[in-house]
């Protein structure tokens, strides 16, 4: 069973973790933060992987350690689930449009942790949560998940649209990237019979 539990707790965030890789998507999402537990109702949904999460953190200074950490433990949660990373299919990639926005997001499960993040947001802020606090999420979940992540945004107009459509992309490239090969179920895909490392 694909499943695992992660606990993390700081002076500035107390976080629990739970994932399935091989769920349906249900979700239990509560950060303290509405938007961001939106978007990883979104993730978990679209990807099929179960996904629980409690945070507490400390939002009357602001919203990037709560962000940041989420980023962390379900990175840290997914590669624990991951295992040894034997029959995965490893690559994933997705085009996901939203309305005027389209954005594309290409995975590698290598276990060597790696951003490109090329988005670009129109305002500074959805709702009350600052933009640039989306980057240092994806950050934190490729750094912990062991993932080489590329995120473009294409085009588009309205920022919570391109958010939107990054969580979702990364979503259905998740989905595809952790599913068990059928044709090599036994080995881990690579040719160094591990994953990591140059």
């Amino acid at each position: 069973m694909r499943k695992a539990s992660v606990a993390r707790k700081t002076a500035e965030t107390d976080i629990t973790v739970t994932v399935d890789l091989d769920g349906d998507g249900r979700y239990g999402v509560k950060t303290g933060i509405g938007f961001l537990d939106h978007m990883l109702e979104q993730l978990s949904r679209h990807s099929l992987i179960d996904l629980d999460v409690a945070a507490t953190g400390d939002l009357h200074i602001d919203f990037h350690h709560t962000t940041e950490d989420s980023g962390i433990a379900i990175g840290q949660a997914v590669a624990k689930a991951l295992g040894d990373r034997t029959g995965i299919r490893r690559y994933g990639s997705a085009l996901v449009p939203m309305d005027e926005t389209l954005t594309r997001v290409a995975l590698d499960l290598s276990n060597r942790p790696y951003l490109i993040w090329n988005v670009d947001f129109p305002r500074a802020k959805v709702g009350d949560m600052d933009t640039e606090l989306f980057k240092e999420w994806f950050q934190a979940f490729a750094q912990n998940a062991g993932a080489t992540l590329h995120v473009e945004n294409l085009y588009g107009e309205n920022s919570h649209h391109i958010v939107e459509s990054c969580f979702k992309a990364l979503a259905r490239a998740l989905r595809e990237a952790v599913e068990i090969d059928p044709r090599k179920a036994d080995s881990v895909p690579s040719t160094k019979g591990t994953l990591g490392g140059a």
